[in-house]
């Protein structure tokens, strides 16, 4: 049986590790060697959604989080899964985004046009005033917005474009899950639509018009 001291010795060797991880790269991966992308949204539940602990402190950190307004591919979720994958020891990467999703609630062209009313000109804009380079063309911002005509064609689209990216290494597991905010089910996508039902999933079901602009129609 192990003394209090020596219990507290390793408990303390292994914070310190655990705190110090970034400085050992691949070999100070988080605990579960996983990368997550999910939406920002406050309703879903990381941790719960996919039974790990995101952040709690030494004993949890099972993974790198990355969120943003749909849990979509944009350019610096690709910067960060590159990072994470070849740099810090990742191996597998988690998508999950989940119903009722705000990004459902309007269309990117309608919403242009209101920051346009303000004088807001969409043409001009600094993605990233740190990197000029880093510019969209005219006419590409309602795409840049990302808003979804359907949650679980966008979560197969994101799935599909980590799995084909060039910075993304090939035998990284990847996958995709929707969560259900109705239900607090998580499930694949799917185009079923028994599967879906009970759910909000799509731009429709909150009464908008049209489609999206091209990048997830």
């Amino acid at each position: 049986m192990k003394t209090l001291k020596e219990e507290l010795d390793t408990r303390a060797a292994a914070y310190d590790f655990w705190a110090q991880r970034r400085r050992h790269g691949p070999d100070g991966h988080n605990n579960r060697k996983l990368w997550v992308l999910a939406c920002m949204d406050e309703r879903l539940p990381v941790d719960e959604a996919l039974g790990i602990h995101v952040d709690t402190p030494a004993g949890g950190g099972d993974a790198h989080c990355f969120r943003n307004a749909g849990g979509i591919v944009t350019d610096d979720a690709i910067r960060s899964a590159m990072l994470t994958c070849h740099f810090f020891g990742t191996r597998e990467i988690v998508i999950v985004q989940h119903t009722q999703c705000g990004m459902l609630s309007a269309n990117a062209t309608e919403l242009e046009k209101m920051l346009r009313d303000k004088g807001i000109d969409t043409d001009k804009i600094p993605m990233d005033p740190t990197l000029p380079e880093l510019k969209l063309e005219n006419g590409a911002f309602a795409k840049w917005i990302g808003m979804m005509d359907d949650v679980d064609e966008t979560c197969m689209r994101t799935i599909e474009a980590f799995k084909n990216h060039p910075l993304i290494p090939k035998d990284v597991v990847i996958s995709g899950w929707v969560w259900e905010v109705e239900t607090r089910r998580l499930r694949a996508p799917t185009r079923d639509a028994e599967k879906r039902v009970r759910t909000d999933v799509t731009s429709a079901q909150f009464g908008i018009q049209g489609k999206q602009p091209l990048r997830w129609s």
